[in-house]
Parts: structure tokens; C-alpha cells; sequence
């Protein structure tokens, strides 16, 4: 896959993102509840960008789930992914998760952390439980969209007020916190590829880190899709 082979489409799901940010934010004073509606369309354009990869790479449209997304898991009944593909055969194949964070890292940092370490453990503890029977396991992938600015790019104090933290977290901004998060993740195979991308606006935008690049991120997918497709 070329490195600008979806660039236009990349392009766009950035600008999406804050347009329906946007929207929201102005929603978000009335009080019909349709702030926290549209906030949780954020991310389609990326699910637009990842439909199209899976269909690029011969994943037939039947195949490709992006609403209702419900996967049993281990520790709780089930888990709405945000996008999977699933084979004729009802084979989990993939399973795609989407998160994104501007401003109130403080409060929602941790919360993101637990969110994404738990529901690996959970598909995964499922899979090892034969929740997924007569299948290899699944690829499992999460990115993240994080904001850049003065508040994601400045050191973080931290608690150290008993034990010491590791040392990659000292001086670390939220955005270094997030690109270890995501490293941590793929390295201890909670999921088979991370991406990390900071945005801070509609035409900015840009991978914090190479190895868990975007375009690294959907270049193993389309490489993952394409060696199952004998499965449609």
C-alpha cells in the first residue's frame, strides 16, 4: 500500500472530526441531549476510512459491520466495537476500536487508559474461553485521535507521593502519555496494531510517532484482510 494511497480519505475523516465537534459544542447548550448524540459521531469518518480499506481489500460490504457492533466478552456480557469484519461463516476476523480526546486530558487520560486495556483483556480472555470457536484469533486494532495544544503538549506532574513512577512518564505531556499507552498496547499484544494521531484543526493534523503511525496502522490491516481472503 502507498503511503498517500488514502491520504484524501484521511484528509477528510480529520475534517469531519471537527466539524461534528463543532456541532456538538453549540448543541451542547440546549437541552435536548443532541450535544452528546452527535459527539458520539466524532470518529465516523474514520469508520468511513477503515469500511473502505476492508473493501479495497476484497472484504465484501456484508462482511463489514460498523453499528451494533456487539462481541461477547469474558468479564461482561458483550462489547459494542466500533468496527468489524466478520466472515460468511460468522469467523470474529477483525475487530477496530476508536477513541479520541480534546482538552479535559486530566480528567479522561486514565479513564481512556482502562477503557482500552479492558476491553482487550476482556475479547481476549473470551477467545482463550472458546467464545470464538474454529477460528485463529481475531486482529484486533485501536486508534486514537488526540488534540494538540498547549495543555496536551506540557509536562504532567506526577502522583509519586508513595512509589515512583516508571521513568518514561517523567516529564512526559499527555500526548507522550498516549504514544506510550499505544506502544505499551501493541507491545504486549493487547492489540495486534495501534495509531496515534494529534489534530488541531481541520487541515492540521500528523502521526506522533512513526511506528504507530496511521498509515503503518492500516498498511497491516489491508496486509491482515488480504491473507483471509479466501475466507469470502
Amino acid at each position: 500500500m502507498s503511503q498517500d494511497k488514502y491520504l484524501r480519505e484521511i484528509k477528510e475523516a480529520v475534517a469531519f472530526f471537527w466539524k461534528t465537534k463543532s456541532k456538538q459544542l453549540v448543541s451542547s447548550v440546549d437541552k435536548s441531549n443532541r450535544g452528546a448524540v452527535v459527539g458520539g459521531k466524532q470518529l465516523d469518518g474514520f469508520v468511513s476510512l477503515l469500511k473502505k480499506v476492508a473493501e479495497d481489500s476484497g472484504v465484501p460490504d456484508s462482511c463489514i459491520f460498523t453499528k451494533n457492533n456487539y462481541v461477547p466478552g469474558f468479564f461482561r456480557s458483550s462489547k459494542n466495537w466500533d468496527f468489524l469484519v466478520v466472515t460468511p461463516s460468522k469467523k470474529l476476523l477483525a475487530a477496530v476500536e476508536l477513541k479520541s480526546q480534546v482538552g479535559s486530558y486530566g480528567n479522561n487520560f486514565n479513564n481512556r487508559a482502562e477503557e482500552a486495556i479492558g476491553s482487550a483483556v476482556d475479547l481476549w480472555t473470551a477467545y482463550r474461553e472458546n467464545q470464538f470457536p474454529n477460528q485463529q484469533a481475531p486482529w484486533l486494532g485501536y486508534l486514537m485521535v488526540v488534540g494538540k495544544d498547549a495543555r496536551s503538549i506540557a509536562p504532567v506532574k506526577n502522583n509519586e507521593s508513595i512509589f515512583p513512577v516508571l521513568t518514561e512518564f517523567r516529564e512526559a505531556s499527555y500526548i507522550d502519555r498516549y504514544r506510550i499507552l499505544c506502544e505499551k498496547l501493541k507491545l504486549e499484544r493487547h492489540y495486534t496494531s495501534t495509531a496515534l494521531l494529534w489534530t488541531s484543526g481541520e487541515n492540521e493534523y500528523g502521526n506522533v510517532t512513526e511506528n504507530i503511525s496511521l498509515e503503518s496502522f492500516l498498511k497491516f490491516f489491508v496486509a491482515y484482510l488480504k491473507s483471509f481472503s479466501d475466507e469470502f
